[in-house]
C-alpha cells in the first residue's frame, strides 16, 4: 500500500484526494496546507492527518507526495521531497520561471524515486485513442495538428495577475498534449494574443485570446486555439490530419440525448469545465503513478515533459509580446 501525502487542499487537491483515497494501491495519509483549516477538513474526510510539510518530509513511513499547492512552491517542493526519498506527483507547471525549472530539473536529475508531472489530459481516454493510432500509422504521416481549448468563462483578475499569463497557465497543457502527440517538440514558435474577452485582463498584462503555430524541423504544424469564453462549455478538441485521413476527438457532451425535428437536429452541451470533463484523466493519471512507483516502470510524463512544454509557454510569451516568430 503507497502511503501518501497531499500538498496543498484547495480545488485541485480535493480532486486528487477523491483518487488516491479510491484506489486499491494507496492511502492518503496526510495532507497540508497553508490554510490549517482547508488541511484539517480534506484530512478529516478522508481519515487522514493534518501535518505541516516539514513533518511529512521527515516522515520514513510516507513513500509518496502529491504536491498541488501554489506554483510558486513546485519546484522547492519537488527539490525537497526529492531529496527526503519520496516518489513525486507535481501539478503543472513545474515553475512560472524557467529558468528555474531548469535548476530543478539538475538538482534532481540523479532522485532515486520517480518525479511526475501533473499533465492529465495525456490519460483523457479520447486524446489518448488519438496519439495510439497515430503512432500505429492509422492515418499515414501526420502532417498538421489542430488542439482547441476554450474555458466557459475567465477567472477572476486577481487571479491572472499571478497565474504567469494564459501560456504559462492555460495552453501549456496544450503545449504538452501536442508533444506528445506528436512526439517531439517543435523548431518555432508564433503566438498572437488579444484581450477581448476581457478588458481587465489586458490591463493586468495578459491575453485571453491567443494562436499559436508550432513548426516542425520535417515541415508538419500544429496550431493551438485558446479562449477565456465559450458561453456554450468547455470545448476541448484534438484533430490531427494525416497523409492517410483524419483522427479527431470531439467534446464530451453532457448526455448523449439528441432531439431530431422538423426544426432540426440538438444535442447536449458539452460538459461545463475541466472538473466534470477530466474526472476520467485524472483517475487514469493517478493509477499510472502508482504502478510507476510500485512496479520502478517508466514514468509517463517526466519532469524533462513538464520543463519543456513551460519551454514554449515561454517562447509564446516572448513572441506574442514581439510579434516575431521564436526559434528554439
Amino acid at each position: 500500500m503507497l502511503k501518501v501525502a497531499l500538498i496543498g487542499a484547495g480545488r485541485i487537491g480535493h480532486v486528487h484526494a477523491v483518487n488516491i483515497a479510491g484506489h486499491a494501491a494507496s492511502q492518503l495519509a496526510a495532507v497540508s496546507d497553508v490554510n490549517a483549516s482547508a488541511a484539517q477538513a480534506l484530512a478529516q474526510t478522508y481519515g487522514a492527518q493534518a501535518r505541516t510539510v516539514e513533518d511529512i518530509l521527515q516522515d520514513n513511513t510516507i513513500d509518496a507526495v502529491l504536491i498541488a499547492s501554489s506554483t510558486d512552491t513546485h519546484s522547492d517542493l519537488i527539490e525537497r521531497a526529492s531529496a527526503a526519498g519520496k516518489a513525486v506527483l507535481c501539478e503543472k507547471p513545474v515553475d512560472l520561471s524557467l529558468a528555474r525549472a531548469k535548476a530543478c530539473l539538475n538538482t534532481v536529475k540523479d532522485a532515486s524515486k520517480p518525479i511526475m508531472i501533473g499533465f492529465n489530459r495525456r490519460f483523457d481516454p479520447n486524446f489518448a485513442q488519438v496519439k495510439a493510432a497515430a503512432d500505429a500509422g492509422e492515418i499515414g504521416r501526420p502532417e498538421l495538428l489542430s488542439i482547441t481549448s476554450f474555458d466557459p468563462s475567465p477567472p477572476p483578475v486577481s487571479y491572472v495577475k499571478v497565474s504567469g499569463g494564459l501560456f504559462r497557465d492555460m495552453m501549456i497543457h496544450d503545449f504538452d498534449m501536442a508533444n506528445f502527440i506528436m512526439g517531439r517538440s517543435p523548431k518555432s514558435v508564433h503566438a498572437v494574443g488579444t484581450s477581448i474577452v476581457d478588458p481587465e485582463i489586458g490591463a493586468a498584462g495578459d491575453v485571453d485570446t491567443a494562436v499559436v503555430t508550432l513548426t516542425y524541423d520535417d515541415g508538419c504544424i500544429a496550431v493551438i486555439k485558446n479562449s477565456r469564453r465559450a458561453v456554450y462549455g468547455y470545448d476541448q478538441r484534438v484533430e490531427l490530419l494525416g497523409s492517410e485521413g483524419l483522427l479527431s476527438a470531439a467534446n464530451v457532451l453532457e448526455n448523449t440525448v439528441s432531439k431530431a425535428t422538423t426544426a432540426g437536429v440538438t444535442s447536449a452541451k458539452p460538459e461545463y469545465f475541466f472538473l466534470e470533463r477530466y474526472m476520467r484523466a485524472y483517475a487514469a493519471e493517478w493509477n499510472a503513478f502508482v504502478s510507476a512507483v510500485q512496479d520502478e516502470g517508466k514514468i509517463p510524463v517526466t519532469l524533462a515533459d513538464g520543463v519543456l512544454a513551460l519551454e514554449l509557454a515561454e517562447a509564446a510569451t516572448q513572441s506574442a509580446k514581439s510579434g516575431s516568430t521564436v526559434h528554439l
